[in-house]
């Protein structure tokens, strides 16, 4: 067998991913060692070695190989078998253990978690594994599933139930049971299950359905703000904190985007005829707000988010896509899968894995940028930006819209980007003289399009509130 060159095939020493041991009659601290590997970054084993200076190798008979892969198996779960070989090393035989990371599964070595910090294995602490449990599995949990606790049916509004059976049959041509228990209905839309001869709540039915679901889940509420500026600031011009089953809270915070962003009006290089639009598509921020409260991870104690700044609005919902799930990519596989059917059922999702596709082609046609995302691993965030800088005119007026020179336009354009304009930037970005200026900006002064405020040297304009 070829001879290796032990800092050529190990670097330089002990590591996070590198251990050494003398002899395998350490095999409790092998079998120890292996499962800290797994459970982190994967690693190698070397044993025969105590140092650079000190190889002292291992006596390897027949079958030796074969009984350290089986105790290794006997002594973890899940059952770990692990890549073994022989390398020699300056006429001695070492035996390698190639450990791989689990890539998800948490393994025990004789029923104990350890991890690898730095070029120790240690034990993890009871908190530390049982987070780590929830965190690698909580994906194979369905949360809105499960039983609500401390629910009953008496939590489940009926008057919202027959709500859903006729929107559903309206939408979705699914006609409403005749005959069937109202318990056996509940479970029949995923609403309720029956636990130890009894009938309750899922988390599903009182997210959906609840008569105060905030009551279970204070994390359920969506928080609304309008602040002034571009900035999470304590000027905050409007706010709602909804707290309701959630298709009310889709429809509550419409309401509240319709009132806190902006109408205006456009004449376009291609007609002559004023369009009025909001700032951004309506449809396209009800979808965003939709999908961060049936696709939000409901273990987070966050609450969900919608905040309007001046130049953009982001939607925040606690959690992160699932795995194999991207903004570019978003195939279906819902976070709350029933949530997700009875968003369906009653129409305020209309096709399972669109909603991305959708808003882009939304914001494409109104002609804004499609949404951004910034992910995070506790929180997914979507940002709308206005499309006032790129609009050919701006126009705040009533009726037919007065009509404005190409300077007048460009000077607009300016004012919703900076927030105001003075008469020494009005000629530099108009390239025309003070008295042309002058008689510019009194003109829109005259159709009441900006105001004027300070005075001398100090006066500037902005658009009239």
């Amino acid at each position: 067998m070829r001879t290796i060159n032990l800092a050529k095939l190990i670097g330089s020493g002990e590591s996070m991913t590198v251990e050494w041991k003398q002899t395998l009659a350490e095999m409790k601290e092998i079998i120890e060692t292996v499962t800290a590997f797994v459970n982190t970054e994967g690693g190698k084993i070397f044993v025969g070695v105590k140092d650079f200076d000190n190889i002292a190798g291992v006596q390897i008979g027949k079958g030796s190989l074969e009984e350290l892969a089986n105790k290794i198996a006997q002594h973890t779960e899940p059952k770990i078998q692990p890549r073994i070989s022989i390398k020699r090393i300056e006429d001695r035989s070492i035996v390698v253990i190639d450990v791989k990371p689990s890539g998800g599964k948490l393994v025990l070595a004789d029923g104990r978690p350890y991890k690898r910090v730095g070029s120790s294995t240690r034990q993890m602490g009871k908190e530390e594994y049982e987070r780590l449990i929830l965190e690698k599995h909580k994906s194979m949990i369905q949360f809105d599933a499960q039983v609500c606790n401390g629910a009953t049916i008496t939590d489940i509004d009926k008057k919202k139930i027959d709500w859903f059976l006729e929107k559903r049959e309206q939408i979705r041509k699914i006609k409403k049971p005749t005959g069937m228990p109202y318990q056996n209905l509940l479970v029949s839309i995923g609403a309720a299950l029956k636990t130890e001869n009894k009938m309750v709540p899922t988390n599903a039915g009182i997210l959906f359905f609840g008569i105060n679901p905030k009551r279970f889940f204070i994390q359920s509420q969506l928080r609304l703000v309008k602040f002034k500026g571009d900035l999470v600031t304590r000027q905050v011009i409007d706010r709602a904190d909804l707290a309701a089953p959630l298709c009310d809270m889709v429809d509550d915070a419409e309401d509240f985007i319709r009132k806190d962003i902006r109408l205006l009006s456009f004449r376009t290089d291609k007609s002559f005829m004023r369009e009025d639009k909001f700032e951004y598509p309506i449809q396209a921020l009800r979808e965003a707000v939709t999908n961060a409260l049936i696709h939000r991870d409901y273990r987070e104690l966050a609450d969900s988010r919608v905040f309007i700044f001046d130049n953009r609005v982001e939607v925040i919902n606690p959690g992160t896509f699932p795995n194999g799930v991207t903004p570019v990519k978003p195939i279906h596989k819902p976070v709350n899968l029933i949530l997700s059917s009875l968003m369906y059922d009653v129409g305020y999702i209309e096709k399972y894995g669109s909603g991305i596709y959708a808003m882009n082609e939304l914001c494409g046609k109104w002609g804004i940028h499609k949404p951004q995302y910034h992910l995070h691993p506790i929180e997914t965030k979507l940002i709308f930006k206005s499309r006032i800088k790129d609009t050919t005119i701006i126009e705040l007026g009533d009726g037919a819209g007065p009509i404005l020179n190409e300077r007048q336009k460009r000077a607009l354009e300016h004012i919703f980007q900076k927030k105001m304009i003075t008469k020494k930037e009005y000629v530099a970005i108009t390239h025309i003289s003070g008295r042309q200026a002058n008689k510019d900006i009194k003109d829109l002064l005259i159709k009441n399009l900006i105001v004027r405020s300070g005075e001398g040297r100090g006066v500037k304009y902005r658009v009239r509130d």
